[in-house]
């Protein structure tokens, strides 16, 4: 099963990349689907992919409910694969 999940943006590489933080790994994401992501914005990240930006308060909300049901080193594991 593949999950997308929230991760805040901590530094723009370039156009279409950007680092982003998913509960303390960081990866590099594409951008390219996206347009005026700036650092601090959470996004949807899918199989090394920014989707949508995602307002931060709703981010931290699924962020704590997927820490809270043990998603979370699942939903890493499937974003580092």
């Amino acid at each position: 099963m593949c999950l997308a999940i929230p991760a805040r943006v901590v530094e723009l590489i370039d156009n279409d990349t950007a680092i982003v933080d998913l509960g303390g790994v960081r990866k590099d994401v594409s951008l390219a689907l996206l347009e005026g992501v700036a650092v601090g914005d959470y996004v949807i990240v899918h199989v090394g992919y920014a989707l949508t930006r995602l307002d931060p308060e709703e981010a931290e909300k699924t962020l704590a409910l997927m820490a809270e049901a043990g998603l979370m080193e699942h939903a890493l594991a499937e974003q580092s694969a």
